[in-house]
C-alpha cells in the first residue's frame, strides 16, 4: 500500500516528466495559405457561380416558382435560400478579419470538413436545426427569382473579388475557433453546389413546366 507521502513523490516524478516532455516538444508552424490555395477557391467560387446562372438562365415565373410537391422548395426559394447563407458566410469572414489572426492556435481541421461530399444529398441535419429557435434559413419566396439571383450574384462576386486580392493567410484568421477563412470559403461553393444539384433534378421533373 502506498504511503501519502509516496504517492506523492510518484505525482511530482511523474508532473515532472510530463513537463519535461512537454518543454522539449516543438510548437507546430501555422498552416500556411499558398497561391495553390487562392487558385483552388477562385476556380470554385467563379464555376460555382457560372453555373448558378446558366441554370437559371431564362427561366419563366413558372418555372421559377415550380414545386416538385407543397414540401419542396423551388428554385426561387433555393435561391433566396443561396442569398441567405452567402450573406452569414460573409460575415463570418468579416468578423474573422476583424478579430484578426491567432497563428499559435493549434487544433484546425482538415478542408475535407467542410466540402459538401455527398453526391445524393442525404443530408443528416434539417436547415432548421442549425439556427433553433429562427427560422431565417427557411426562404419565403416573396421576392422576384431573378432579383434574388442578383443577390448572390453581387454577393458571389464580392468573395472572388476578396480572394483575388487578399495577400494575408488566410488559414490563420477563424471563424469562433472553428473553419479558417480559406475553409469558409470552401464553405460557400460547396453549399452552391449541392443546390445546384437540387435545382437540375427541379428541371428534370416531368411536371417542370416547359
Amino acid at each position: 500500500m502506498k504511503t501519502p507521502l509516496t504517492a506523492f513523490f510518484l505525482i511530482l516524478i511523474s508532473t515532472s516528466f510530463v513537463n519535461g516532455q512537454t518543454n522539449n516538444l516543438k510548437a507546430p508552424e501555422p498552416p500556411q495559405w499558398t497561391e495553390a490555395d487562392k487558385q483552388y477557391l477562385l476556380d470554385n467560387l467563379m464555376h460555382s457561380k457560372q453555373d448558378l446562372i446558366a441554370e437559371t438562365k431564362d427561366l419563366t415565373e413558372a418555372q421559377w416558382n415550380f414545386k416538385e410537391s407543397a414540401k419542396h422548395w423551388s428554385i426561387n426559394q433555393i435561391v433566396e435560400h443561396l442569398g441567405l447563407y452567402e450573406l452569414i458566410f460573409d460575415n463570418d469572414i468579416a468578423i474573422a478579419l476583424q478579430m484578426g489572426p491567432f497563428p499559435k492556435h493549434t487544433y484546425y481541421a482538415p478542408d475535407s470538413v467542410f466540402m459538401d461530399q455527398d453526391p445524393q444529398d442525404k443530408q443528416k441535419n434539417k436547415t432548421t436545426d442549425f439556427t433553433k429557435p429562427f427560422s431565417y434559413s427557411v426562404p419565403m419566396g416573396n421576392n422576384r427569382g431573378i432579383d434574388n439571383l442578383t443577390w448572390v450574384i453581387k454577393m458571389r462576386q464580392e468573395a472572388i473579388d476578396f480572394v483575388k486580392l487578399e495577400d494575408r493567410n488566410l488559414r490563420i484568421y477563424y471563424v469562433n475557433f472553428g473553419p479558417n477563412i480559406h475553409q469558409k470559403c470552401i464553405q460557400i461553393y460547396s453549399h452552391s453546389d449541392r443546390h445546384l444539384r437540387q435545382i437540375k433534378r427541379i428541371k428534370a421533373n416531368v411536371n417542370f413546366p416547359r
